[in-house]
């Protein structure tokens, strides 16, 4: 048995895996999801980068969690990379699920085309928070208009800071024992870090023919792939 740790992308909070979680389980696996600080249930709760790779690490300590399989979402693999290499001989293994990966000394943002200067205007705007999406920015994902407005509905404004604070690696990515998720239909070829780490060959990439949030969209086949990742 491992102890799956599900987090899920911006905007979005614990119940995002709902669909995901039963098929884990069902597998015989303790599954944990979590909402970072500032998101759904914890809204309202100041948050920096630092502060959500801290929710990640206190979440294993504070159930003193062993083989523990970190897996982050979309900006939710920033802090998860970082506290994959927290957590020790806690970790059996990290999956990135279509994400990006902390940069040492870099924000989330820095990795946009723009070095995130529409990210941090649109934060500006906004109170400190990046606004939710609009039901149009999923289209073109593999989603039915009934998943669309459930991750419309339970979305928050997501903390600015946590988007443009840099992150903090205490080590290389290339250490961690890493599965990559490539979502086919986001359209975009692997990020040549990735393809470095695959190369590597300490990384494995996985691919899965669907859109950026597959735990909507496809999270069976989602679900097969977390487990492939801990029974090789």
């Amino acid at each position: 048995m491992v102890n799956f740790v599900l987090v899920a992308g911006a905007r979005l909070g614990a119940w995002a895996w709902g669909d995901v979680v039963p098929h884990l389980r069902a597998a015989g696996h303790a599954v944990h999801p979590l909402t970072l600080s500032g998101l759904a249930e914890k809204r309202g709760l100041p948050a920096g980068q630092q502060t959500h790779v801290q929710d990640i690490v206190t979440e294993v300590e504070r159930h003193d969690l062993r083989e523990v399989v970190l897996v982050g979402h979309s900006y939710a693999g920033v802090p998860v990379g970082q506290a994959a290499q927290r957590i020790g001989d806690r970790l059996a293994r990290v999956v990135f699920v279509d994400s990006g990966l902390p940069v040492d000394g870099e924000s989330f943002a820095a990795g946009w085309p723009d070095g995130g200067a529409e990210l941090r205007a649109a934060i500006a705007a906004n109170g400190g928070h990046w606004p939710c999406a609009r039901p149009e920015h999923f289209t073109g994902h593999g989603l039915t208009e009934e998943q669309i407005a459930r991750i419309v509905a339970g979305a928050t404004p997501h903390p600015g800071a946590t988007l443009t604070e840099p992150a903090v690696l205490t080590g290389p990515l290339a250490a961690l024992p890493a599965t990559y998720i490539r979502c086919l239909a986001a359209g975009e070829e692997p990020d040549e870090d990735v393809v470095g780490l695959v190369e590597g060959g300490h990384w494995r990439l996985a691919e899965l023919d669907t859109g950026h949030w597959p735990m909507f969209s496809r999270p069976v086949e989602l679900a097969r792939l977390l487990l492939a990742a801990v029974e090789h």
